[in-house]
């Protein structure tokens, strides 16, 4: 599982403020793409995901963004949703297109310019530079995202965004698009530290430790401030609205693999899956498609903090 091209259709686009440490990211599928969500944190922004949860209608969705900014961050979608009104892509009704823009925001603001954040301009401009081949690292949704942050923000390790792609036995392809802005530590497939706090002297210091020794708690003024892990799944396998809610659940497991502690209440976690194939009545391909997203998953989490 290494770092590769975007099932076919799919373009990715970031737009990035370095300044002010903040931006985001647009995933464009290819017209008539279902998607699915799973929401695991306790503290999540998000805008449009009741449209593509449980008990919903087709679970079409037009795009997905990923943002920073906190939830003045979600104002973002607008721009992605005129843009995409000019392209005639969205829900179809009598009066015209309504895209779904399903969306999930990072708490960046203590990062750079609290009062700089993505808005309509920013989510348009996103989508004028979405490709096939998309960058990684301290970019678009990643700009403002950092790890592990028991000693606080300012010790914490930085990160940014990760991919990973693969293909299932069948040649499904599959690629997880992770946003690493988590309050606990970046895990290697070992077990070692990849992304953690940094003590005074600059050496790596795990959560799990920092909470076993304390013998009183933390500063809460300094974490308390909502992280999240955010990711996207992109497969071209012909999975419905229902097999994307179950593809992103189980590339869940992904995150508790790769971030430790994970799902906390100072989180807001959120993973999204988008599929393009023609859906068929097929349980092993959700099977499929979700171990092979859970493992990439953790991968891009991974790579979003080497």
């Amino acid at each position: 599982m290494t770092e590769g091209p975007l099932p076919e259709g799919f373009l990715v686009g970031h737009w990035s403020d370095p300044g002010a440490v903040t931006g985001c990211t647009v995933v464009l599928p290819p017209p008539a793409s279902r998607c699915g969500v799973d929401i695991r944190g306790g503290g999540p922004g998000t805008r449009e995901t009741d449209v593509i949860g449980a008990g919903s209608g087709p679970h079409e969705a037009s795009a997905v963004l990923l943002t920073g900014g906190s939830a003045y961050g979600l104002a973002a979608a607008d721009g992605v949703m005129s843009w995409l009104e000019e392209h005639g892509r969205g829900h179809r009704t009598t009066a015209g297109v309504v895209p779904i823009v399903p969306a999930a925001v990072i708490y960046d603001l203590a990062e750079g310019q609290a009062g700089v954040r993505p808005g309509p301009a920013e989510g348009r401009a996103a989508c004028e530079a979405a490709s096939p081949d998309p960058g990684t690292g301290r970019i678009g949704a990643g700009t403002g995202a950092a790890v592990g942050k028991i000693l606080g923000r300012r010790r914490a390790c930085p990160a940014g965004i990760g991919l990973a792609a693969a293909a299932t036995g069948r040649g499904e392809r599959v690629c997880a698009l992770a946003v690493a802005n988590a309050f606990g530590d970046v895990l290697g497939a070992d077990g070692s530290l990849l992304g953690s706090a940094r003590d005074q002297g600059g050496e790596p210091v795990g959560t799990r430790e920092a909470i076993a020794t304390m013998d009183a708690p933390p500063d809460w003024s300094r974490i308390e401030e909502r992280n999240t892990t955010l990711v996207c799944i992109l497969t071209d396998a012909g999975l419905d609205g229902a097999a994307c809610a179950r593809v992103a659940r189980m590339a869940s497991a992904g995150v508790a693999r790769a971030v430790e502690p994970v799902f906390s209440d100072v989180d807001g976690d959120v993973v999204f899956c988008l599929s393009s194939g023609r859906p068929r009545e097929d349980r092993f391909t959700t099977l499929a498609v979700g171990t092979v997203a859970a493992a990439l998953t953790a991968e891009a989490i991974r790579a979003a903090v080497r």
